[in-house]
Order: C-alpha cells, then sequence, then structure tokens
C-alpha cells in the first residue's frame, strides 16, 4: 500500500511541475504578444492584400507604426501610477 502511493505522488509532482512551465511559456507568450501584436496583425493585414493583389503600403505603413511605438513602450519605466499609458489599457 506505501508503495503505490509513493508513486502516485511523484506523478503529481511530475503534472504540478509540467503545469508550472506551461503556465510561464503561456505568460511570456502574451506579454510578447500584447507588445507586438499590432505590429503582427498589421503586418498579416499587408501580406494578405499583396497575396490579393491590392496595394498594402497602408498596412506596411501602419506596422512600422506599431513597431515604433511597441520599442518606445518597452523602453518607457513602468510604475503604478502609468502602468494603464504602458499597457495601452482600454484602448482598441
Amino acid at each position: 500500500m506505501q508503495q503505490g502511493s509513493f508513486l502516485f505522488y511523484h506523478r503529481g509532482q511530475g503534472m504540478t511541475e509540467y503545469i508550472i512551465i506551461v503556465a510561464l511559456i503561456a505568460v511570456a507568450a502574451i506579454g510578447v504578444y500584447s507588445l507586438l501584436g499590432k505590429t503582427v496583425r498589421n503586418q498579416v493585414s499587408g501580406i494578405a492584400h499583396e497575396v490579393s493583389g491590392q496595394s498594402s503600403s497602408q498596412q506596411l505603413n501602419q506596422a512600422r507604426s506599431a513597431a515604433r511605438r511597441s520599442g518606445t513602450v518597452a523602453r518607457q519605466e513602468v510604475t503604478l501610477g502609468n502602468y494603464d499609458e504602458a499597457t495601452e489599457s482600454g484602448q482598441n
């Protein structure tokens, strides 16, 4: 009986470690997407326009602007006083 419960403990420990690693990867992915989300969306939009034979200059300019903005936000010091500005909370 004791040996079976010991094996169950190790299986639970491995699953817990796996969940923690997956959660850390998810948090990192959310951070990267929130920083570069507008840039990626505009670049994909530009590609879609080019594939359909339309001009994508507007989307590419928007992607460049979003990339510059994300660089500025990344260099900004974030405190509790300016957190909304740094994360662009409330903006679409």
